[in-house]
């Protein structure tokens, strides 16, 4: 199994929960010790959970309630299901989360691509060369050096910070692909992206002063559409906005967006599995009205 599906990537979370199969649809999640009682829930792999046959995820999610007390996932943007597939298995929690920008690759890029995109895309490769990794673990420490910068510019925290550790198993993933623009030799900036199927999925992106000074990111997203183009692959998942709902006006939003000819919608999903232990354990965190879920979960990963 490649990208998101991979055990290799559940590893790589394994900082914050136990990675387990799911037997009958074949995706990973990630079980979970609740703080302050002897219970336990669970969540789907960040970003997204994916899964070879959406219309079984609800047997495995009826065996394990007397487990868990809740879980909770993001969709993958590409999952073979319906809505009523996901409803059938979370009647507590069901709404649509993110707009996922994508880029549809059966179309000429010159018909969707923002000509401002285009013109910092030629300008920057004046100043940068880009390559597709043939070792991606090579730059591995190259890697690490520019997301510590994003983090800090960022104040990423939680699970979206990622240690070396996980970052040392993300590099081992089925489907890796990884982007390097480089000045003078010198890495500016990459991007990580994993490949299932006939998609692609844009996963992080991250660059140092001289890779915004000259524009590594345009120069790297235009290589990347052309690649997977000539790789014969249909769609690449750029992302979406950051925070909970995806701001439309954010700049790194815009930036995405000027790639993208088309959307998909993704769901947050959450179920309830015990109400009495649920409820016992928001009591006892003293919780207060909320539209998180887990509500005894709040503010977890700020």
């Amino acid at each position: 199994m490649k990208g998101y599906l991979s055990p290799v990537y559940a590893k790589s979370l394994g900082e914050f929960g136990t990675p387990y199969q799911l037997s009958e649809c074949g995706g990973w999640i990630l079980k979970r010790p609740i703080a302050g009682s002897p219970y336990q829930d669970a969540m789907g792999c960040y970003p997204f959970f994916d899964c070879l046959d959406w219309s079984k995820l609800h047997r495995d999610l009826d065996n394990l309630s007397d487990e868990l007390v809740s879980f909770a996932m993001v969709t993958d943007p590409f999952g073979n299901y319906t809505q009523d597939d996901l409803k059938r298995c979370f009647n507590d929690v069901f709404f649509p989360y993110k707009e996922q920008l994508m880029t549809d690759l059966t179309e000429s890029p010159e018909a969707y691509i923002s000509h401002h995109h285009l013109g910092c895309a030629k300008k920057a490769l004046r100043k940068v060369g880009v390559e597709v990794c043939e070792k991606p673990d090579y730059y591995l420490d190259d890697w690490m050096e520019l997301y510590g910068n994003l983090i800090k510019k960022h104040v990423i925290r939680g699970i979206s910070a990622f240690s070396k550790k996980s970052f040392e198993n993300q590099f081992l993933v089925p489907g890796l692909v990884a982007f390097r623009a480089y000045y003078e030799k010198h890495t500016v900036g990459m991007i990580l992206c994993y490949v299932h199927g006939e998609n692609a999925y844009c996963h992080l992106g991250a660059y140092n002063a001289l890779g915004y000074k000259y524009m590594a990111s345009y120069a790297i997203m235009w290589t990347l559409i052309q690649h997977f183009a000539n790789q014969g692959l249909k769609f690449v998942n750029i992302g979406a906005g950051p925070g909970v709902k995806g701001n439309l006006d954010d700049g790194l939003n815009q930036f995405k967006k000027g790639w993208s000819n088309c959307t998909r919608i993704t769901y947050f999903c959450g179920r309830i599995f015990d109400a009495n232990k649920y409820s016992e354990i928001v009591q006892a965190k003293h919780i207060s009205d909320t539209n998180y879920f887990p509500a005894y979960r709040n503010g977890e990963f700020r």
